[in-house]
């Protein structure tokens, strides 16, 4: 299973690294029971814009694996949140989290990533989360988004939302035990040394 983890210039960095050590830590630990040269059970790769290296927003850089014209399909695209202003004014990134509703079997956001979702249209009739600071900027950016602050993540089936930063680990632990099985996820919270709050 691939996931794709979109990466842009001040991105927050556990909103991205936070789900990316998840699947890839799932991955790891689901590979110690299974035969010298299977395949990984997820795949994560980031995605940019452009193929240069992007900032995130405490200055570390980042080199994406692919652009938005050149990954592979993914079965999972992940938008992080951060500084997302620029990110909301270009038509390109809106049409690919637009496209990914269509093609992704799972579209999910951490933190403000939730405004790049409403801003494609994608949220419309769904409820939905963001950063406690956010939940305002979500409304008034798409009325036809159900908003809902006080929760971890929930999930709509398709399309997922979550609060800030840990909340996006906990919601892409609940993506593991959905996508994989209970098991997984409690074994790969509990390789992560990560107290697990397994309720949205």
């Amino acid at each position: 299973m691939k996931l794709g983890i979109l990466v842009f210039d001040d991105v927050e960095l556990l909103d991205m690294a936070g789900p990316y050590e998840v699947f890839t830590t799932a991955a790891r630990v689901h590979g110690r029971g299974q035969p010298a040269g299977t395949a990984p059970l997820f795949e994560v790769v980031t995605l940019a814009r452009e193929a240069g290296p992007v900032r995130a927003r405490a200055g570390l850089r980042l080199q994406p694996d692919f652009t938005l014209d050149d990954h592979p399909p993914l079965d999972v695209a992940v938008v992080p949140g951060g500084v997302v202003d620029a990110e909301l004014a270009r038509p390109e990134v809106v049409a690919w989290v637009a496209a990914q509703r269509r093609t992704a079997s799972v579209l999910a956001s951490v933190c403000t990533g939730a405004l790049l979702l409403a801003q494609a249209g994608v949220l419309d009739g769904l409820e939905a989360t963001t950063h406690w600071e956010d939940l305002d900027a979500l409304r008034a950016l798409r009325p036809a988004v159900k908003v809902r602050e006080g929760v971890r993540w929930i999930d709509q089936g398709q399309v997922i939302t979550s609060a800030g930063i840990s909340a996006g680990i906990d919601m892409s632990l609940h993506l593991v035990q959905r996508l994989h099985g209970r098991e997984l996820a409690i074994r790969t919270a509990r390789q992560m040394d990560y107290d697990w709050r397994d309720r949205s």
